[in-house]
């Protein structure tokens, strides 16, 4: 149980154990005086004194005025042995008692004589419900959160006055048996009727709502609360969380998204979740400037963890130009395979070959998959012919062999060729080297094909400049690009003759 519940109970008990040892002390005594004055006023049948027992608890009661509630007990004690108490006797003897053990803080036993005292059957029906509510709170302030509150819920199923420190009791003592259920009618009541309402009427809400998986009625109380404590960035945050929780991401990240711009977040723990909120809604541009923003105002530690989340970030935006030095910075203060891998990616995205190259290599001796990194350096090897001359069918045969573009296609097939038998990557290797001579080749037979039908024509306008010979009186042929050809033409088709 809560210090503070535990308090409020027993400062509540207080004044009425104080009421009751009151009356029940006057009433003790009343009746002897009423039969020292020759029964002037009669006391009610059944309800009085005897002169032994009356003593006896005169006797206690001066002890108890004087704060000596040991040696009252012990003089009721000897009170309730006395043979033929009436009830009416009893019942006043085991109120009188219970309040003695009650400044004692022996709650327990000023339960069972208070107990006692109802069962004696000496109360009228108003006195023992008002025990009841007396033994009720004290039970709570005991511990025995559900046997207080069930006590007090009788009472007041029974047309006992509701007053709000009752339903206040009832609800706390629920709570603190972890009876969320029970509790909540008595916390919405308390709610409902408190006037003003303070923040621990709200927060009990909160609580309880949460507790019993009730994420409407939740929000309900929370939008109330901030509504109220607009600058309590520890609402929003719940705010959120309770959003995200309910599957309303979207929201939640507005609401977070609303704290980082306010200014409202500044540990690493809020800051990290704004990061990771962009990044999960596919704004890696966005969460990287947060996290690039954030570690160089020192908000968010510069260590190798984040650099690499950072240069993950920037690359998922393909900004690799950022994302290089970044990785640079953190492949070199971490040593690993890994970094020096997503470095020689970067590299190669920016169509920096040579350092990609050198970045990957270092990985390879680090421990990185070999196979993956020789196909990234040969595909960046292969990429470079897209931006190199072509190849024509007008070069020579030494001239394509030392052209850049053949030099470069080679290179990349050496690369590819370094690919592990081993790894899962060969087979595509194999691919890829196949293609590559596949472009030669076919430049080479396109380059046959279009030298034939050159030929083919050019025979055509030989012969026709053969035919005309006998009108023209000499072989003339107009397209001169075909006098290379001659030689051949005359060789296959001219037949000399010998004199």
């Amino acid at each position: 149980m809560s210090l503070s519940l535990t308090k409020m109970i027993r400062n509540g008990l207080s004044a009425s154990v104080f009421a009751l040892a009151s009356v029940t002390m006057v009433a003790a005594v009343a009746p002897m005086t009423a039969h020292a004055q020759d029964n002037e006023e009669k006391p009610e049948e059944g309800r009085q004194f005897g002169a032994e027992a009356g003593a006896l608890v005169s006797e206690a009661n001066e002890l108890t005025n004087a704060n000596q509630y040991q040696q009252s007990i012990g003089k009721l004690n000897e009170a309730l042995a006395l043979p033929d108490l009436n009830p009416y006797e009893r019942s006043i003897i085991y109120q009188i008692q219970g309040t003695n053990y009650y400044e004692l803080e022996n709650f327990g036993q000023a339960i069972q004589a208070f107990e006692n005292a109802i069962s004696a059957g000496g109360l009228l029906p108003n006195e023992a419900s008002g025990l009841r509510v007396n033994i009720a709170q004290l039970l709570i302030g005991n511990e025995q959160f559900a046997e207080g509150a069930t006590m007090l819920e009788n009472y007041l199923a029974q047309g006992g006055e509701e007053k709000p420190k009752y339903v206040e009791y009832i609800t706390q003592a629920w709570v603190q048996a972890e009876n969320y259920r029970k509790a909540l009618p008595w916390a919405e009541k308390w709610f409902n009727n408190a006037s003003p309402k303070e923040r621990k009427h709200f927060d009990l809400l909160n609580f309880l709502y949460n507790n019993l998986g009730m994420p409407g009625e939740q929000a309900d109380i929370v939008k109330q609360m901030i509504n109220r404590w607009p600058q309590e960035k520890e609402l929003w945050e719940a705010w959120a969380s309770m959003l995200a929780n309910g599957g309303r991401e979207q929201e939640a990240f507005e609401v977070s998204k609303m704290l980082y711009l306010g200014g409202a977040l500044n540990t690493e723990q809020d800051l990290m979740k704004v990061v990771q909120y962009y990044s999960f809604y596919e704004m890696p541009f966005q969460a990287a400037e947060i996290l690039e923003r954030e570690m160089e105002a020192g908000r968010i530690a510069r260590d190798p963890d984040k650099l690499v989340q950072l240069s993950n970030l920037f690359r998922q935006a393909r900004e690799y130009k950022r994302a290089i030095p970044i990785l640079e910075q953190a492949a070199a203060s971490s040593g690993t395979a890994k970094l020096y891998a997503d470095l020689g990616e970067a590299l190669y995205n920016e169509g920096q070959c040579q350092k990609a190259e050198t970045a990957f290599k270092e990985a390879i001796n680090r421990g990185y998959d070999s196979g993956k990194s020789w196909m990234l350096i040969a595909t960046c090897r292969y990429e470079t012919t897209q931006t190199q001359e072509r190849l024509t069918c007008a070069m020579s045969p030494e001239e394509m062999n030392n052209a850049p573009i053949t030099r470069s296609r080679a290179s990349a097939i050496d690369a590819f060729s370094n690919v592990p038998a081993s790894s899962r990557e060969n087979r595509n290797a194999k691919k890829w080297i196949t293609f590559i001579r596949a472009e030669r080749d076919a430049l080479e037979r396109r380059c046959e094909f279009e030298a034939n039908i050159e030929k083919e024509l050019c025979f055509q306008k030989i012969k026709g400049a053969y035919d005309n010979e006998i009108f023209a009186g000499e072989f003339i042929l107009e397209d001169q690009n075909c006098m290379k050809f001659k030689p051949e033409y005359d060789a296959k088709y001219i037949v000399k003759t010998t004199g």
